[in-house]
């Protein structure tokens, strides 16, 4: 396995809608593309060297927000991209934008933000200083026009 380029800031991943994504009218239902964004945000995990759930792990990262716009729609076998970015790293958070387009075309435009936290067992979950072994393997994007 290559060693990772870092510090990575995007990622893109090749999908397509299935069959078990789609409501009634044969559209991608619209809690499949927090499915595909979360995807796309694993597989930038991974580029990176990283498991963002690696087993026995003493943090987490819960979802703080999550949104999406929705510019047109996906069906059944469509072929789309999903590109995350990353656009801000704070402290403790981490915050993504995600666009995906079937054809060139914008279909739909997401943000996500995720914190870190301490899972010990039996304390309550707290927030916490993103680990440096991981904050050392991403970096925010340049500013884009997307």
């Amino acid at each position: 396995m290559a060693e990772p380029r870092v510090p990575l800031f995007e990622h893109r991943l090749g999908r397509r809608v299935e069959f078990h994504e789609t409501d009634a009218a044969g559209l991608a239902h619209f809690s499949s593309f927090f499915h595909y964004m979360e995807e796309a945000e694993h597989a930038l995990w991974r580029e990176a060297g990283l498991s963002i759930a690696p087993p026995d792990s003493a943090f987490g990262w819960p979802r703080l927000e999550a949104a999406f716009a929705y510019h047109r729609a996906l069906r059944f076998e469509d072929e789309f991209e999903i590109h995350i970015r990353i656009t801000a790293i704070e402290e403790q958070k981490i915050r993504y934008v995600c666009v995906l387009r079937r054809d060139g075309k914008k279909i739909a435009t997401g943000t996500l933000t995720i914190i870190c936290v301490s899972k010990r067992p039996g304390e309550a979950m707290k927030a916490i200083p993103i680990p440096p072994q991981i904050a050392a393997r991403f970096r925010a994007a340049p500013a884009s026009h997307d």
